[in-house]
């Protein structure tokens, strides 16, 4: 029996997008499917934009503010918007110096996305796109997704903070696809989610003993189911692999995400958390960034995603420049 505090489940994304309207209006204006950065109207930039399905929150709706996206399109639920609006936002968006459009890598949203690029050239927009699949197989014998994770999110500050510094589009776009080249994510879930509108389970993982490593963010296949483990445990069977992904070694900096599926809660997180940075330090390799906490969620599954990225200089000092959205801060 799905129980959550909604009105009609048809109107569940139109309700909660105006109570995000109501609840950050100093920081955000939410028009429609549109949620628009207060910071916007007086950008004199390059500007970011982003789209996806509803479901996920705080993601991505939640990062739309200043030094992170000045808008955000949003679908319905797990659904793309429709490339038509995306494209609308863009033209919103432009401010006359170019529009970074960043997509997360799944074929309704790479659908969306070119759609809104066909149309963004055809009007002469100056834009570019950068796709985010950072997802990397945990068995070797199984699909190579390359899903675009929870990992985007970190992103969205650093190009956004260096659009705020004066950037070209040109070079806004390369600090995205370096920032989307260097870094990787799994999956792990213990629970599953039910779909807001109608109490479809995504999968049987309750009643087993296991977890999956590897599962998609919608419950999709993938994954390989294991025995559930300790949280060391666990850091140590995908954090190895994550940093093998992105050539990890002694004398790196790196940043840490551990990103809560919606059911996980902050103290397992942060027992995660610990881990994984222990783990790290055995290999010689420096935290200087993480986030901690439920970034993108899906709805109530249990679970998390590990991001690690490798950061450079110029990374670290663009994620320690001042952001304000709904749900981050850094001053």
């Amino acid at each position: 029996m799905m129980k959550k505090f909604i009105n009609d489940p048809q109107t569940v994304t139109d309700e909660e997008l105006e109570g995000l309207g109501l609840a950050f209006s100093d920081t955000v204006i939410v028009d429609g499917h549109m949620i628009i950065s207060r910071d916007l109207e007086t950008a004199d930039r390059v500007t970011v934009v982003t789209y996806g399905g509803s479901g996920h929150e705080p993601a991505q709706k939640g990062y739309v503010g200043k030094g992170m996206l000045d808008i955000q399109v949003d679908g319905d639920i797990f659904a793309a918007p429709n490339g038509k609006l995306v494209f609308e936002a863009m033209k919103r968006a432009d401010k006359g110096h170019g529009v970074l459009l960043l997509t997360l890598n799944y074929a309704g949203d790479q659908l969306a996305g070119k759609q809104a690029m066909r149309l963004a050239e055809k009007a002469g927009m100056n834009v570019r796109q950068v796709i985010t699949g950072e997802e990397i197989k945990y068995d070797p014998e199984g699909e190579d997704n390359q899903r675009g994770l929870a990992g985007a999110v970190a992103m969205y500050h650093v190009v956004g903070a260096a659009a705020r510094e004066g950037k070209t589009l040109d070079e806004c776009a390369a600090i995205a696809q370096r920032y989307a080249d260097n870094m990787a994510s799994i999956t792990v879930k213990v629970t599953d989610a039910t779909h807001p509108q109608n109490g479809m389970s995504f999968g049987d993982l309750q009643d087993t003993d296991q977890m999956e490593i590897g599962a998609g963010q919608h419950g999709e296949g993938g994954g390989t189911r294991v025995p559930l483990a300790s949280a060391k445990e666990t850091v140590h069977m995908i954090a190895p692999k994550l940093a093998e992904a992105i050539d990890l070694k002694a004398g790196d900096k790196a940043f840490v995400m551990i990103n809560g599926c919606g059911a996980t809660t902050m103290m397992e997180m942060l027992i995660l958390y610990k881990e994984t940075v222990n783990y790290l330090k055995e290999k010689g390799v420096t935290v200087v960034g993480n986030m901690v906490g439920e970034i993108l969620t899906v709805q109530e599954a249990g679970g998390f995603q590990m991001n690690l990225a490798k950061w450079d200089d110029e990374t670290e000092r663009l994620w320690n420049t001042p952001a304000h959205t709904p749900v981050f801060f850094k001053e």
